[in-house]
Order: structure tokens, then C-alpha cells, then sequence
């Protein structure tokens, strides 16, 4: 049979007739993305350089899920003996129903990014915590437990990166989304983690503050680390998550947005005279995560790296 170039991205449809769609397909397609959108999505090129380098015999595709099509696409997954996955967004926090169980992390975060098959079971991780804190380490040379943070969403990827800073026990962390309740569920989600005094004067610890550039305003003295984990950025059109002359050298920010080219915001932050970085540092520490997870031995950091340089 003449093999066939696996495409980049597929869909439910193309998931439902899955044997024949990736007929001739060597090797068969067994790690993949959901997300919506999904064709900026590196993971692709990331994991199937982990794979090749060690000659696992197996690819990692994309796949264009909508919200109403997750539970089919995962119920799928488990019957075509997928080996995991990655969610991005919209998935994360609705994946948690879909799973037979989770790991300490997905439970604590309420989101799930990554998913592995096994013996029939879909199981639920969280590696976004543990990747974006590797990653600042990275990008900036500093802890968490050193920083006082603005974060900007209240999503999957956000609700992860605040667990962890309160798991790190950061100086102090600041929340807001353009959905006010939801900075304030997550904040009240995570109260029990900043109850002991850490910052001196009279700022709270843990707060959850309005979307609007006054609140920012206020905020900034009092911040060291921003992070955008909204998805504002993925397009070039969207507004920024924040004003460019809210942004100051004693910044440091993080864009969770990732692409190859430099995004306005971080492009603001920088010319600000801060320190910036965007997220193609969490995408590789979370898929080292996730490769280890799912193939069960040491993920070729370099190859991976490089795979996305």
C-alpha cells in the first residue's frame, strides 16, 4: 500500500472514519492537539521531533475540536487506542467531566492539558503549573516564591499558573478577568493558600481586582511578574490584555500567547524598557511534561527545543 502524509490538522468528522481517513498512514497517529482554534498550535512539530528522536513509532497531530464536539472526539480517542493528548483552548476545564480520573494537579487546578490513555481509561494531568514555573526560570532567572504577580485570565492555563504560584507561595497574586466573577471564584479557590502574612504595608496577599486600566493602574507599584494567560493575542486583531503605558522597566512579563514572530504585547513590554518573554518556553516545559507521561521515558529536551527555534 502507498503510504500517505499524515495532514495537519483533521476533525471530528475525519475522527469518526478514523481507519480509513489515516489508511497508509506510517506511522499511524496516536498522540494529537484538540483546541479550536488549533493551526497555531507547535505541539505537532514539538512532540514528533521527542518521537523521532527516539524512534517511537507513532505521530502527534492537531485536531479542530469545538466545545459540543469534545465529549464525542474523547470517547473516540479511547477507542482508537490513542496513546494521550493535549487540550488547549477551549478544553481545559471541560475536559475535567470527561475523564475517568486525574492527578493531583488537574484536581487542584479544576483544568486538565494533558491526557493518557491507559488500559481504556482516559486519565487527567495538569502539567501547565509545573511547565510555566520552569519556564520563568528560564526566561528570567527567577522563583515564584519571589514575586508579586498580576495574573490576567481566569481559564485553564490561568487557574494552573495561579495554582502553582500559590503552591510556591509567591509573594503576593493579583487577579483579573474580563469576567469578574470568575478572577473572584479563582481567588476564593486558592484563599486557604495565602491566609499567612508574607508582604509588608497594606496590600492584601490575594486579591481579585476589576478588568480596567484604573485597577491596573493601582496595581503595577506593587507588582514584579504579569502574565497574560488569556487567549488575547492569539489573533492580530485583538486588543492587548493590557495597556502599553501601564507597562514599566521594573517588569517582568510573561505571554502565555506563543508564536515564532514577536507578538505586540510582548513587543510593547519590551520597548517599555521590561524584561518579556512569550510562551514557547511553557509550550516546551508542559510537553516535556506530557512526553514523559505518555511514553514513559526521558523527553529529549534539545530536539524538542529546537524543533521549535
Amino acid at each position: 500500500m502507498k503510504k500517505k502524509r499524515a495532514k495537519e490538522i483533521y476533525s471530528l468528522g475525519e475522527l469518526q472514519s478514523w481507519r480509513e481517513v489515516t489508511r497508509g498512514i506510517d506511522p499511524p497517529i496516536r498522540l494529537g492537539v484538540f483546541g479550536d482554534p488549533v493551526a497555531h498550535s507547535l505541539s505537532p512539530q514539538m512532540q514528533n521531533a521527542a518521537l523521532k528522536h527516539h524512534k517511537i513509532d507513532m505521530q502527534y497531530a492537531a485536531f479542530q475540536i469545538s466545545p459540543n464536539e469534545l465529549d464525542d472526539a474523547l470517547k473516540l480517542v479511547r477507542e482508537l487506542d490513542f496513546a494521550g493528548l493535549n487540550l488547549t483552548v477551549p478544553h481545559k476545564i471541560a475536559a475535567l467531566a470527561h475523564v475517568h480520573d486525574v492527578d493531583s494537579a488537574a484536581r487542584k487546578t479544576g483544568a486538565v492539558n494533558v491526557v493518557a490513555n491507559r488500559s481504556g481509561k482516559l486519565l487527567g494531568f495538569n502539567t501547565d503549573g509545573l511547565g510555566f514555573s520552569r519556564a520563568l526560570r528560564e526566561e528570567f532567572a527567577v522563583d515564584l516564591r519571589d514575586l508579586r504577580v498580576l495574573l490576567l485570565g481566569a481559564g485553564g492555563a490561568a487557574r494552573a499558573i495561579a495554582m502553582q504560584c500559590a503552591l510556591e507561595n509567591c509573594e503576593r497574586l493579583v487577579i483579573a478577568n474580563r469576567t469578574g466573577d470568575k478572577a473572584k471564584q479563582l481567588a476564593d479557590r486558592l484563599s486557604e493558600f495565602f491566609s499567612g502574612p508574607k508582604v509588608l504595608g497594606p496590600v492584601p496577599r490575594l486579591q481579585a481586582i476589576p478588568w480596567e486600566e484604573a485597577a491596573f493602574r493601582f496595581q503595577i507599584a506593587n507588582i514584579d511578574l504579569i502574565v497574560n494567560a488569556t487567549p488575547l493575542g492569539l489573533n492580530r486583531t485583538d486588543p492587548p490584555p493590557l495597556a502599553a503605558h501601564l507597562l514599566a522597566p521594573h517588569l517582568f512579563v510573561y505571554d502565555t500567547v506563543y508564536a515564532r514572530s514577536q507578538r505586540p504585547f510582548v513587543a510593547a513590554a519590551l520597548a517599555a524598557g521590561a524584561r518579556a518573554a512569550n510562551g514557547l518556553s511553557m509550550l516546551l516545559h508542559q510537553g516535556v511534561l506530557a512526553f514523559q507521561l505518555w511514553c514513559e521515558r526521558e523527553a529529549p529536551v534539545a530536539a524538542m527545543r529546537a524543533a521549535l527555534s
